[in-house]
């Protein structure tokens, strides 16, 4: 047997209007209500509690409909953040934007959130008594552990349709920048700790809070049907089948996915922390390196180069081209070979000068540290760009196409 819940705030007719619920209308012309079961319907809203059709007082009610109900809730709980609202509006020249607690109750935004409960299909479904009992300990689970943010404004269960089924409308709110509490479905549920499906992408239609808290409720409706005998169903069409507890129910089947990766990571690559011993332990190591072949290279190089210079002179004085004499030559060359004497003297005072400069405490620090942030750069790049490819090819393998929220669980 299959559990479902719908939920939805607005159709091609605009957003949901509850005197369907409370059949606040002419019934006789609805072909698909039979007006003889009417009368056994059960209603309750948070201003009068239980009702129905037969003990229908309506002169000792606060409200005399769903509808009435919903505008006094509004007017009650908004009013405060309307006329404020419309205050800054009018100080910053933009009136056209100023609003009454109605329109926040007709926009498709801010108007309550409407869910259908039903267990079971027209030829193969429960009583109607099992599912009062199963919807409306879920509502009270809901209320204690969520009510702070998620008020439950009415409900109704019909039996004069073709298969028992409790609709059950609900706003979300929470204080907004100025201290007023207002109609905000996101931010409400961030207030209750709910997280993103994935926190590391920005949220949107296929990444919000909305779909972390539905999973909780269907984990939530599910657990009340099997403590009531019910088997059923259970393959979801978007969530996480297990849920975390932080402060209240969490869940978010996308947190298991990536702490699945995160393993895979952890076994394809080192971890950070190892990373940076190792970049600690071997800095300075490669410093010390660095330093004798930079040395030796200045060392070698350089006196090549001067030792080529002097070499060409000698051999420039000793060509037969040179009109001097033989004597003259001979002398300029024995001077050449003291300056090639002297110019090695000299490469090797100064390349002792240069290696002494190099490991002074002070120079050999920064240097090592040069080499730590190059290194450290340079690995965790390589590092983010395996975690990046990883991530990638994980998602292309795992990723399925989210449902819409208005779907069965």
């Amino acid at each position: 047997m299959k559990l479902t819940r719908h939920n939805g705030r607005a159709g091609k007719n605009g957003t949901y209007n509850p005197k369907h619920n409370d059949r606040n209308f002419n019934i006789h012309n609805s072909e698909h209500i039979d007006e003889t079961q009417a009368e056994k319907n059960i209603y309750w809203d948070c201003y009068n509690g239980y009702r129905n059709l037969i003990h229908d007082n309506k002169a000792d009610e606060l409200a005399n409909s769903f509808e009435e109900v919903e505008q006094y809730f509004y007017a009650s709980q908004y009013q405060n953040f309307v006329n404020n609202q419309n205050a800054r509006n009018e100080k910053n020249r933009h009136p056209e934007r100023n609003r009454t607690t109605n329109d926040l109750l007709k926009s498709k935004k801010t108007c309550p959130e409407e869910s259908i409960f039903q267990i079971g299909t027209l030829d193969n479904h429960v009583s109607p008594e099992l599912l009062f009992d199963v919807v409306t300990e879920f509502m009270i689970e809901i209320n204690e552990r969520f009510g702070s943010h998620v008020h439950i404004l009415d409900w109704a269960l019909h039996l004069d349709e073709s298969t028992p089924h409790i609709h059950e409308r609900h706003v979300f709110d929470c204080e907004n920048q100025y201290g007023e509490i207002a109609p905000q479905q996101e931010k409400a549920l961030e207030a209750l700790g709910f997280e993103l499906p994935d926190p590391e992408k920005p949220p949107g239609r296929k990444n919000n809070r909305k779909m972390t808290f539905d999973s909780v409720c269907r984990v939530l409706l599910f657990e009340i049907a099997k403590k009531h005998g019910l088997l059923l169903e259970e393959e979801p069409e978007y969530g996480g089948r297990a849920y975390l507890e932080k402060q209240d129910f969490i869940i978010a089947k996308q947190k298991e996915q990536l702490a699945a990766q995160e393993r895979k990571l952890e076994d394809l690559t080192m971890k950070i922390e190892d990373v940076e011993a190792l970049i600690d332990e071997v800095a300075e190591i490669a410093y010390d390196k660095a330093v004798e072949v930079v040395t030796n290279t200045v060392k070698i190089e350089t006196h090549k180069e001067d030792i080529r210079l002097v070499e060409q002179s000698k051999a420039w004085v000793l060509s037969p081209e040179r009109k001097a004499s033989k004597k003259e030559c001979e002398y300029a060359a024995k001077r050449l070979d003291v300056v090639i004497t002297k110019i090695t003297n000299a490469m090797k005072s100064t390349i002792q000068k240069i290696h002494t400069t190099l490991i002074r405490p002070e120079v050999k620090k920064e240097g090592v540290e040069q080499i730590k942030k190059k290194a450290r750069t340079s690995i965790l790049e390589k590092l983010n760009r395996n975690k990046a490819e990883i991530a990638e090819r994980d998602d292309m393998k795992n990723k399925m196409p989210l449902r819409k929220q208005e779907m069965d669980l």
